[in-house]
């Protein structure tokens, strides 16, 4: 079997992020499975957060906070842009006047992803390194299918020996997070041979592409194999 090069192809149908600063990184949105969307915008993020709105795309949502800790500090400067003492101020004044409740407020990333797994609508943040089972999570963003990213830098990734020898190929389909200076955040695998997407992920993480406003969510696809 020859040895194709590996061709990375960028996806139409960017996302573009909202200008944050470096601890967005720190959280990560997730959401039960009811929720019918996969990407939030900061406006509707913070809607739902201050109980402006209870409802996304059809789907009834609600917010799950931390009580205190790291994680709870970026979220609310990231995307509410309060301290803790003011927010509490706000939601004891939305019940006194009768126009929202108490949200549901946990003590761990643990309990906000159980309590968000078997709550219909829940929507809450953890830390970007806790897992994530049984819950879906949230991409914050705005879609845009005109926006384009211009790859400046590209690292070819390394084809395993042993799936080479064995003729495994494929295609790997991988999702970005590129940051307003052009370097890669965060990659998610979407598709694809594990280990070859671990391959590609490596040297994804190492591209650089130009500069833009914001942060942009992309994909691109890798193809390992045989033309």
């Amino acid at each position: 079997m020859k040895y194709r090069k590996i061709l990375p192809v960028l996806v139409a149908g960017s996302m573009i992020f909202g200008a944050t600063h470096s601890l967005a990184g720190d959280v990560k949105m997730i959401a039960n499975a009811s929720v019918n969307v996969d990407i939030i915008s900061p406006v509707d993020l913070r809607a739902v957060f201050l109980e402006e709105k209870s409802s996304i795309d059809g789907s009834h949502v609600g917010p799950v906070l931390e009580k205190d800790g790291p994680v709870h500090e970026a979220f609310l400067q990231e995307y509410l842009a309060r301290s803790d003492d003011d927010l509490q101020e706000y939601y004891r004044a939305l019940v006194f006047t009768g126009r929202g409740s108490m949200p549901k407020i946990l003590g761990s990333d643990a309990e906000v992803v159980a309590y968000v797994a078997r709550t219909r609508g829940a929507i809450g943040y953890v830390s970007n390194a806790t897992g994530t089972e049984g819950v879906k999570t949230l991409a914050i963003g705005v879609v845009n299918n005109n926006v384009e990213r211009r790859l400046l830098t590209r690292i070819e990734p390394g084809y395993p020996d042993t799936l080479k020898d064995l003729r495994i190929g494929g295609t790997v389909r991988l999702r970005l997070s590129i940051s307003a200076k052009g370097n890669v955040e965060q990659v998610e695998l979407l598709g694809g041979n594990p280990i070859l997407g671990e391959s590609a992920a490596s040297a994804v993480k190492k591209w650089v592409y130009a500069a833009g406003r914001s942060r942009t969510i992309a994909e691109v696809s890798l193809r390992f194999g045989d033309n």
